[in-house]
């Protein structure tokens, strides 16, 4: 008892030394694995590790876990809070953003879930993690535990942003401003002027008076415009606004809101697009463009492949079989990748899949049905697929930058070639329906195997592609343009013009026009990693049958439900619904 009074009475001091309502400090207690037991609070945690919230677990001593973890957090409330606590209607509890999925309990009981765990995996990474916690369920002066049931399914895990707070509910808790376009995805089209349309939702019983401004930025970081108008909003209404936007040029748009008022201010922020597909982003192909990829593939087929597959046993199902697939591509690089096919004979259509960048691609990324045959690959420098060459990570961008013939993305868009000779060596395959896909690095793979294999590929889903558009990619976004700027310091003998003229061989809005086949894009409207003007710069290349697919609540991640999506694009084209 004691020893409980000790420490109930230090959180009570460190609350009220505090200058802030935040109850959370940033170190939590930490155990991988999963046990529902770990929700309680009666369970005792004194035995776990500490990390802190905010910071992926990887950089904090557990690299390369993937799976189940959960946080807990002992929180102190004094019962010097309760009446602003009851007046508010309680705590708000914010967690920021957790890669990927959640359960959150608050003294052993279910508060919020986002995503779902598996076996029903889905993945929100991208989504903000807050809830009200109603007056009811507080301990006053006592303990409260908070238990945070974690799933990671690849590359870093946990909470992994900075605004991990719990504080009593104001009046700007009960505000949402939302944007209310006619589109869901919030794509504006047609000619203006153009109006933004926004929804002011008051669930307090406080009247609300005070300044709404709303500022517009294009994807580039300029000013488009800015405009503030007065709001009278009733208690427990909402009200619908139009800002009136002007003539705004094809692009994309960040929007900041704000409402100041005496009782309670509110921020938020959207993004939205006009016109993407009239983004204007000429090629810049160098006049050797055509012969730099025919020598390349002529490399290539120089190359004996020399296939080999070994089986996986233990991956084996009575319904499809799988097997580790080595090969040689160009400069004879020894890479490698996963085929699944089904188990009955017969011929299948094909799809590749193509990664990400920096990701070691497995079996358990690529198709699992029995209708279709699968081939995962890591092209060199990426997963399995290092022995020859390794330029790492940050670097691989950069790997032989200085020399065309010799740049890192010549060999790996051959190695996506390559694969396609794997796909149609095999007698199970119907080499008439070869799709590919991948997203990030895999998106721009897929577009530059679609464009430089255009006989054999016959429909390409490229999701939040890379690689395009590089002059107006490291205007609008930081990275991977931090890299280039630091080679460029580094070796200013070979200066900017010829990092571009490098670069333009391999962008993919250079390579689209060869796209002969059907292409589903789809692309996150907040991705500030391939913000989606390059996406569009390489999509608006395309004449071919297309359409896209925007997630205007997305980053450099998709929703879970796009994979059925994809699937369902490459079917219908294969004829196979």
């Amino acid at each position: 008892m004691r020893k409980a009074y000790i420490l109930l009475l230090g959180l009570t001091i460190f609350f009220l030394r505090s200058n802030s309502q935040n109850l959370l400090t940033p170190e939590w207690k930490f155990h991988t694995g999963d046990s529902l037991q770990w929700a309680s609070d009666t369970y005792m945690d004194t035995h776990w590790k500490e990390i802190t919230a905010g910071i992926p677990w990887e950089r904090q001593g557990y690299r390369g876990y993937d799976g189940f973890a959960w946080y807990r957090k002992a929180v102190f409330i004094p019962s010097s809070l309760k009446k602003q606590v009851l007046s508010g209607g309680g705590f708000v509890l914010t967690l920021g953003r957790i890669d990927d999925a959640d359960y959150t309990y608050w003294n052993g009981e279910l508060l919020m879930k986002t995503g779902d765990l598996p076996p029903a995996y889905v993945s929100a990474y991208d989504k903000e993690r807050k809830c009200l916690i109603p007056p009811e369920k507080i301990r006053w002066d006592a303990l409260n535990i908070i238990a945070v049931r974690t799933y990671d399914g690849g590359g870093e895990g946990g909470m992994y942003t900075k605004n991990i707070e719990l504080k009593p509910a104001g009046v700007e808790d009960f505000l949402a401003i939302s944007p209310t376009f006619s589109r869901q995805d919030r794509i504006i089209t047609g000619n203006g002027p153009f109006t933004i349309p926004l929804t002011i939702s008051n669930t307090s019983g406080r009247k609300i008076e005070g300044t709404l401004t709303v500022k517009v930025q294009t994807d580039f970081g300029e000013p488009a415009f800015s405009i503030s108008e007065k709001v009278n909003l009733p208690g427990r209404k909402s009200q619908r606004i139009s800002i009136p936007a002007g003539n705004l040029s094809p692009g994309f748009y960040n929007a900041e809101v704000s409402l100041v008022s005496p009782v309670a201010n509110k921020q938020t922020s959207f993004h939205f697009g006009v016109n993407p597909e009239k983004i204007v982003s000429p090629a810049d192909r160098m006049p050797d463009f055509d012969d730099y990829w025919r020598r390349a593939k002529k490399e290539l087929a120089a190359v004996e492949p020399q296939f080999r597959m070994i089986r996986l046993d233990s991956l084996c199902t009575p319904t499809r079989e799988w097997f580790l697939v080595e090969m040689r591509s160009l400069g004879n690089v020894l890479i490698r990748g996963w085929y699944g096919r089904p188990v009955k004979p017969g011929k299948y259509p094909a799809i590749l899949h193509v990664q990400g960048y920096s990701s070691y691609m497995i079996p358990q990324w690529a198709y699992q049905g029995d209708n279709m045959v699968s081939f995962a690959l890591n092209i060199r420098g990426h997963g399995n697929s290092k022995d020859n060459i390794n330029p790492g990570f940050p670097g691989y961008l950069l790997y032989q930058l200085h020399d065309k013939e010799n740049y890192i993305y010549r060999g790996a868009y051959m190695d996506c070639i390559r694969a396609v000779d794997f796909l149609c060596s095999r007698p199970e395959v119907d080499t008439s329906r070869i799709a590919v896909e991948g997203g990030s690095q895999g998106g721009a793979l897929t577009f530059a195997t679609a464009a430089l294999d255009n006989q054999r590929i016959k429909v390409a889903v490229p999701q939040v592609p890379f690689l395009s558009d590089f002059r107006d990619y490291f205007r609008c976004a930081t990275w991977p343009a931090n890299e280039f700027e630091a080679y460029v310091r580094q070796h200013p003998e070979i200066g900017w013009d010829k990092v571009f003229e490098t670069l333009s061989y391999i962008d993919i809005k250079n390579l689209a026009p060869w796209v002969r086949c059907p292409v589903l894009m789809a692309v996150g409207l907040m991705d500030n990693v391939c913000p989606p003007h390059i996406n569009f710069a390489a999509y608006n290349m395309l004449s071919v049958p297309k359409e896209y697919i925007v997630y205007p609540e997305s980053g450099h991640g998709l929703p879970s439900d796009f994979q059925a999506r994809k699937i369902a694009f490459i079917k219908k084209v294969f004829g196979m619904e």
